[in-house]
């Protein structure tokens, strides 16, 4: 038995008076209709009508149960139209990750902008360096760098970051400047957690066989988060790999320098995440489509303006689930 169906042709009986008018509301047979309620009756143990040659009329029983009937088919109009509404125009809370450095800094900004644009959205945001399970944990889209995290993620590119390697004057001047990828072996490196190969850089050639150089690092820091190696690095403790989007302000102010510049490898993409693209809600597409404006050009980016070029296309992940990965901040 369809609860719902019955539940529908039960109060339609009762509104109309009768099952031949209730089953021209409902543009099917009076038999079904019949069998509809005969089935709730059953379901429920009860009699809910008192039927008669001439009159029907509702028993204690159906009474009550058509009162609660009336108030759960309202409940369910309400939803639906809120549902609608929802897929047309943004409203309702928005529930968002991103990795920690990258949210306070420059995702911050963004949905402040995009909280007055969609003055009916409301943001629930969780700044975490690992790479949240949107599903599970119930989030509407997540911002992410490199890997999208699932095959059953879609993403949309709306930025790049490039790794940059740095140190400060104070320790370049101590401890020499390295040249080639290989020199790194000499130097006290900043190693972050979690890095995909934990005590190892890779580079691209810069002579233009496009070989990648993988070097093993080693120092005497090792830190979860890419900011305050950042500020150890400032501080002359030894040499950092971080993306543009954290160490940019350190080496426009000179703090940092950047060394081996000519040997980083291509950029990685910055995606906005989201489970599916089926059903997309109106706050996720306004989501997805205002970050993508606001970094059309990013802020964090060294050497030039990023090409507009491809912004909007979207990528379905192809590499395997990676939830237990966490994210460069």
């Amino acid at each position: 038995m369809d609860r719902l169906q019955a539940i529908v042709a039960f109060s339609r009986v009762v509104e109309a008076g009768s099952f031949a008018r209730a089953a021209e509301r409902l543009d099917t047979s009076v038999s079904a209709v019949s069998r509809h309620v005969s089935d709730l009756e059953a379901h429920l143990g009860a009699r809910l009508l008192n039927r008669t040659t001439r009159r029907l009329s509702l028993t204690e029983t159906g009474q009550a149960f058509h009162e609660r009937c009336v108030q759960i088919l309202a409940d369910l109009d309400e939803a639906e139209e809120a549902a609608h509404a929802g897929t047309a125009h943004p409203r309702g809370v928005l529930r968002v990750t991103s990795s920690i450095t990258f949210g306070a800094r420059h995702l911050a900004p963004v949905l402040a902008s995009f909280m007055a644009r969609y003055p009916e959205v409301q943001v629930d945001i969780e700044l975490s360096d690992r790479a949240v399970d949107l599903v599970e944990e119930g989030m509407d889209a997540a911002v992410r760098i490199g890997l999208i995290g699932s095959q059953q993620l879609v993403g949309r590119k709306v930025a790049d970051t490039t790794m940059i390697c740095c140190a400060s004057p104070d320790y370049l001047q101590r401890h020499g400047t390295p040249v080639r990828p290989e020199d790194l072996t000499q130097h006290r490196c900043l190693t972050y957690e979690y890095a995909s190969m934990r005590n190892s850089w890779a580079f691209r050639g810069c002579e233009g066989d496009g070989a990648e150089h993988v070097v093993r690092i080693g120092g005497a820091l090792h830190a979860n988060n890419g900011r305050f190696l950042t500020a150890m690095a400032v501080e002359g403790l030894g040499i950092t790999y971080e993306p543009d989007f954290i160490v940019g302000p350190e080496i426009r102010t000179g703090k940092l320098v950047r060394v081996l510049a000519g040997w980083e490898l291509p950029p990685s993409p910055i995606y906005v995440v989201y489970p599916s693209r089926r059903h997309l809600s109106a706050k996720v597409r306004a989501f997805a489509e205002h970050v993508a404006e606001a970094f059309r050009v990013p802020s964090w980016t060294l050497d030039k303006p990023a090409e507009k070029g491809n912004r909007d296309a979207r990528v379905r992940s192809s590499s395997r689930p990676q939830n237990k990965r966490k994210e460069h901040a």
